[in-house]
């Protein structure tokens, strides 16, 4: 672990070589007057908005949009089947109903879907505005390093995964809250680091109105979030079921990009996870790697270190332009094809996706066992991306 001692709260990074502008980023963090105890950097951290992606803090008594993010309520959901082999035109089959069926990338439903289990609609001009659309984004994938995958466990059962979010609402409700944290955060001369455009650290105090009402819509993004991919997983497992006899585990889902009241070290905080997940002793997690790499389902070892929290996945290693401008396609559609894998690499610009583009997820495990424990290595054999 790297631990930085020099700001007004220490930064521990599980990430051992952070990129340079993560450890600005967490500085500017350590130094706001509300947060509490330490900043915390998992494994597969980078810059962000704000706060760094990957990044754990807890503040007293505020809530700071850009420290959730603008996927609110992005996450993974996990199934085991009881299938232990898959033939390769079955897994095309599914792959082709799979495609037909869950819109990707910026396709909605041209019909809208129930919305169902999530309660009463708050009362946010930001929800009220997006909830027409919102049930036609219901069930999407959405687009950049969101994923479906079939994969290959070695406990010897075939799994499938998915990664997804709250689609439209997460980007509408962060940059609303954000500009209005940002306007009065100027009116009270906050002492926060200057932020430009979507940028900064504006903070919205929870007990006002305009820090109850974000709040609120955060937490109908999370469930409209969780809600997506349950009708994503439900989905999947009925075009499986039409391809094959077989029966399905139970259903694992988290969240990262969010904020919530925990109690740690004694006190009641507000612990905000950008691009990090819940890691409590005993809790079943899941950490993805990047297209054509490992996975894995994971139990929480409740280390109070890191606020229990871990990775969210691997974690970009560079840009999406620089993916783009920087690797070669033929190395890295031929390594996809030499492990047999359907992959969703066609040309040039899919190559933001490329494993090359993202930290090796075995060294962010290594980096974070002694914040959760693996239970399923899981290998892919057929990748749809957004």
């Amino acid at each position: 672990m790297l631990y930085v001692d020099t700001e007004r709260v220490v930064i521990k990074s599980w990430c051992n070589n952070p990129e340079e502008e993560a450890i600005n980023q967490a500085k500017n963090l350590a130094n706001l007057p509300f947060i509490f105890k330490q900043v915390c950097l998992m494994p597969d951290t980078h810059s962000g908005y704000g706060m760094p992606i990957g990044g754990v803090i807890a503040t007293h008594k505020v809530v700071i949009p850009n420290a959730v993010g603008v996927d609110i309520g992005c996450g993974m959901c996990a199934v085991r089947t009881s299938l232990t082999e898959i033939p390769l035109d079955d897994l095309k089959l599914i792959l082709g109903e799979i495609r037909k069926n869950i819109p990707v990338g910026f396709a909605h439903h041209t019909e809208s879907q129930e919305l169902k289990g999530l309660g009463a609609i708050p009362d946010s001009p930001v929800i009220q505005s997006e909830l027409n659309a919102a049930k036609k984004q219901l069930g999407t994938l959405g687009g950049g390093n969101h994923f479906i995958e079939i994969q290959k466990g070695d406990d010897g059962y075939i799994w499938v995964m998915l990664h997804s979010g709250s689609r439209n609402f997460g980007l509408k409700i962060a940059k609303h809250y954000n500009k209005i944290a940002q306007q009065l955060c100027a009116k009270w001369y906050s002492a926060i680091p200057t932020f430009k455009g979507d940028d900064g650290l504006a903070f919205l105090p929870i007990d006002t109105t305009e820090g109850k009402e974000y709040i609120d819509s955060m937490n109908y993004a999370l469930l409209f979030a969780r809600e997506n991919r349950l009708h994503m997983i439900n989905r999947i497992k009925d075009i499986i079921l039409s391809v094959s006899n077989c029966t399905f585990g139970d259903i694992i889902d988290i969240h990262h990009n969010y904020a919530q009241m925990e109690n740690h070290f004694g006190a009641n905080v507000m612990v905000h996870r950008k691009g990090a997940t819940s890691a409590r002793l005993s809790q079943i997690g899941i950490i993805p790697g990047s297209q054509g790499t490992s996975s894995y389902i994971v139990e929480g070892l409740g280390k109070e270190d890191s606020f229990q929290s871990c990775s969210h996945g691997a974690g970009r290693a560079m840009s999406r332009t620089k993916a783009q401008e920087t690797l070669r396609l033929e190395d890295e559609v031929g390594r996809l094809d030499k492990r047999g894998i359907l992959h969703a690499i066609r040309g040039k610009k899919d190559l933001d996706e490329a494993s090359g583009a993202y930290k090796d997820i075995d060294l962010v495990m290594s980096e974070q066992s002694d914040l959760v424990k693996v239970l399923v290595k899981l290998e892919p054999l057929a990748v749809i991306k957004g």
